[in-house]
């Protein structure tokens, strides 16, 4: 079967793997902004109802484990059909949850079938041009960034007229349309690699011990979207006590993340242009000052705006800078490369979300801005010993060679 031509990938094409991206990984995050909805319904605690998230992201590192992997040796239209269809039935099961712990086993088993977004992705670099593929990686990653974001508006509004099971059911009739539409719309684009499943996850293993560019790039990426996480995770219970904000309220901070969001997109014009090394050390310190700017969030809503505006431009900016390296380092294993780099994403992601609950029941809004502070200088430094020392070896290497 041969591959799809470059004229495959329309414009219209590019905005639907967009918006699929966004609705698939929305899943995970409609309930940040409902979680003191979730600690008032069913009488349980900030840390306890955090865990919500933790355990989300945990089920999506385990489709990202061995799910995405399969799309480089299987039909990934077929894959994605065969994952939006599952994520529609446990979106509809997760309205139906009886009480808090049904909830949380309902949500481990929905993270692991909205990894449908990191099939997308790869789908959509093999499909680009090479001259055009970081800027198309770019409008998808963005499209599932601003579906995280977005998730947390649409979640807070339709929780604020309807009550939160209307969300998820909602977003199951959604998903069902989606689905529908990757059967009919998308491309079909045969496998590149041969052999069985144990032999490809085998071979995760290998580009994660062969690749230092990958385990560098995914540590980085993963100490972001930790910090990003701590903020999510918490930003409903400080506006709820601070400023006595409505659920729709709560979500509506969320459409300013989005316009960090959508910035960010010229990360993967200077990206196609050879500069994603230097424009991810100026994101992640972008990322790190908007905390300083966060911490005044709890007395003036201007700071907390500019503050999330920054923070959400410099993590998905980073986020965009990493995985165009990545995708450089082998175009048959994208899928696999996909696996490694986000499995370190999300466990940050987890990492950070797990450490927000007992972060702020004891420190407060400080706790939080600590923590996010913490793990993006922690990235920066990854960063930094990675990438500024291979300019200063091959200057070293210059030196000793005879004049």
């Amino acid at each position: 079967m041969p591959s799809p031509s470059p004229e495959t990938l329309t414009p219209g094409l590019v905005r639907l793997m967009a918006a699929g991206a966004g609705l698939c990984v929305a899943s995970n995050y409609f309930a940040q902004p409902l979680l003191p909805l979730f600690a008032q319904t069913f009488g349980i605690g900030a840390t306890q109802a955090a865990l919500l998230i933790t355990v989300t992201q945990l089920g999506y590192i385990v489709g990202l484990m061995f799910l995405v992997p399969l799309g480089d040796l299987v039909e990934r239209r077929r894959l994605l059909v065969g994952c939006t269809a599952l994520n529609t039935v446990f979106l509809a099961v997760m309205a139906l949850a009886p009480d808090f712990r049904a909830l949380m086993a309902i949500a481990v088993v929905l993270g692991t079938c909205t990894v449908a977004a990191q099939i997308l992705v790869p789908l959509s670099a093999d499909l680009a041009p090479p001259l055009r593929r970081a800027s198309v990686v770019s409008s998808v990653m963005s499209g599932l960034l601003i579906g995280i974001l977005f998730a947390r508006f649409a979640a807070g509004l339709v929780a604020h007229l309807a009550g939160w099971r209307a969300v998820y059911l909602v977003a199951a009739v959604l998903m069902a349309f989606f689905c529908w539409t990757c059967h009919r719309r998308l491309p079909s684009v045969p496998p590149r690699t041969q052999g069985g499943y144990g032999a490809l996850l085998q071979s995760i293993l290998h580009l994660f011990a062969t690749q230092p560019v990958l385990r560098r790039r995914g540590l980085v990426g993963g100490l972001c979207f930790g910090a990003f996480s701590a903020f999510w995770t918490s930003m409903a219970f400080m506006l709820k006590s601070e400023w006595q904000a409505s659920e729709a309220a709560i979500g509506a901070v969320a459409l300013v993340g989005a316009i960090g969001a959508m910035s960010a997109r010229f990360a993967g014009r200077l990206a196609d242009r050879g500069w994603a090394r230097l424009s991810t050390g100026a994101f992640l310190l972008l990322m790190v000052a908007s905390w300083a700017v966060l911490l005044a969030g709890t007395h003036s809503i201007a700071a907390l705006v500019v503050g999330v505006v920054l923070l959400d431009l410099g993590m998905q900016g980073s986020h965009i800078s990493n995985q165009s390296e990545v995708y450089r380092l082998d175009p048959a294993a994208r899928s696999r490369l996909t696996t490694v780099y986000m499995t370190i994403y999300f466990t940050g992601g987890a990492l950070g979300s797990a450490l927000t609950g007992p972060a702020y029941a004891r420190y407060g809004w400080t706790g939080t801005c600590a923590l996010g502070t913490g793990m993006g200088a922690a990235a920066l430094v990854v960063w930094a010993s990675g990438e500024l020392r291979l300019p200063l070896a091959r200057m070293r290497h210059a030196d000793q060679r005879p004049a």
